[in-house]
């Protein structure tokens, strides 16, 4: 930026000769080829409208908000758009608190005129009632940490946040159809913006040697460079500004030359965008999903069981049989025969050849006559299997009062009955 430029002087000049030297040779400070583009990171955030752009070790955060403002009188139907930046001290040394200095107000007009001139952003829709209310749309750009080219960074994550925020949704109502209802996003979703394409900027770099060019200066060659240019396009190659901010002046060979470049630029950059979107688009709309406490995960294959599902089924018709088809636990306890294993007493419904086979894992055992399986259907005489079920209980409860009439000497043998011990002698 031009703070930087002025700050040329404090970069050593064995600094200045070997950059340029090294160019001489197509190659950067960090490795790159003079055309080569920083690693590029765009993160969305889960509110609607903000973004963090990474390029390189440059960081840049941006942020929309709308809100319902009288148009402009030229343009009734239209809505507007602003862009402020803020370039925090934190971000870098020469940047000063406070007013905002004139890179910072270079930098919102080179992302506003790109948006704006290019019509890419449709405005009419941003109208609610013409002549009287439209929705005005402010874009804060945060600077975070410069490393240099922030016009690329900040215009990424400015398209980044436009293309994720979300307008509420707006009607009118009363007698005269004058009065505007904002519906919150629980009632009604919220609308997006209408974009037609992205205008990219991509920046360019000029040294003393007019063969010198780069794209992306980092801070280091921005101190050295004498001249910057930023061509704005879109993936169909249109060209929707230019900026030439000052410095040499450059031939008209070399802006064609620029141009092509940028329109390769741009077309990668305006995928990665559109593939960040998409994600963040596919996971706000998993998050409106309700999720249910019975969902079962099914295996992409399709060789494994919904096993849960089978599970609550046949649970829900174990409670719903009549009690007497339940077995008692004591006539339960009685049949089972076998040694111990893995399975749980309490639960409903257990397969019965998983059962068997455990037990014969363990030893011989004696059949049961206990039927194979509680939740099997059974015959429609259910009657009278519960009567022979309960028998057992009648049996003992009649034989529990016989024995309330006997005493102790009704348990010991009469002496004519006893066996005589032949003595030993």
């Amino acid at each position: 930026m031009e703070q930087r430029l002025a700050n040329s002087w404090r970069m050593p000049i064995n600094d200045i000769k070997f950059i340029e030297t090294a160019l001489l040779s197509d190659l950067r400070i960090d490795g790159r080829r003079p055309f080569d583009y920083r690693k590029l990171t765009i993160k969305l955030g889960k509110e609607d409208g903000s973004a963090e752009v990474h390029l390189g070790h440059t960081h840049v955060m941006a942020f929309v908000t709308a809100q319902l403002l009288r148009p402009y009188r030229d343009r009734p139907n239209e809505g507007s758009l602003a862009i402020f930046t803020e370039f925090s001290p934190m971000a870098d040394p020469s940047f000063e608190p406070g007013r905002p200095a004139d890179s910072a107000v270079e930098l919102g007009r080179v992302i506003d005129r790109g948006l704006r001139e290019s019509r890419a952003i449709d405005t009419e829709s941003l109208c609610v009632l013409s002549g009287k209310l439209v929705w005005s749309l402010r874009v804060d750009i945060h600077i975070l940490d410069n490393a240099g080219n922030l016009v690329d960074a900040a215009n990424i994550a400015a398209l980044a946040s436009l293309l994720t925020f979300r307008r509420p949704e707006c009607s009118l109502s009363g007698e005269d159809g004058q009065e505007v209802v904002v519906h919150p996003p629980e009632q009604r979703d919220p609308i997006p913006l209408i974009i037609h394409h992205l205008p990219i900027a991509v920046t360019f770099g000029f040294f003393s040697n007019e063969n010198l060019l780069v794209i992306d200066p980092t801070h280091k060659e921005e101190c050295v460079m004498t001249g910057r240019m930023t061509a704005t396009l879109n993936s169909n190659g249109d060209v929707c500004a230019i900026q030439k901010a000052g410095g040499e002046g450059v031939s008209q060979s070399v802006i064609m030359r620029c141009l092509n470049l940028a329109h390769a630029k741009a077309s990668d950059i305006t995928t990665k965008i559109r593939d960040a979107v998409e994600i963040h688009n596919n996971d706000r709309a998993l998050r409106k999903i309700k999720r249910h406490s019975s969902a079962v995960a099914v295996d992409v294959g399709g060789n494994s069981e919904i096993l849960k599902l089978k599970e609550e089924e046949n649970f829900m018709e174990c409670e719903a049989k009549p009690s007497g088809q339940v077995q008692s636990k004591d006539q339960v306890s009685k049949d089972f025969v076998g040694g111990p294993s893995s399975w749980d007493p309490y639960t409903e419904c257990v397969n019965s050849d998983l059962l068997k086979a455990s037990l014969a894992s363990r030893g011989p055992s004696v059949p049961s006559k206990r039927k194979d399986s509680r939740c099997e259907t059974k015959p429609k005489e259910q009657p009278q299997e519960t009567k022979k079920d309960s028998s057992p209980i009648d049996k003992t409860l009649t034989a529990e009062q016989n024995n309330e009439g006997k005493t102790l000497k009704d348990a010991v043998k009469p002496k004519h009955k006893r066996k005589k011990k032949v003595s030993s002698q």
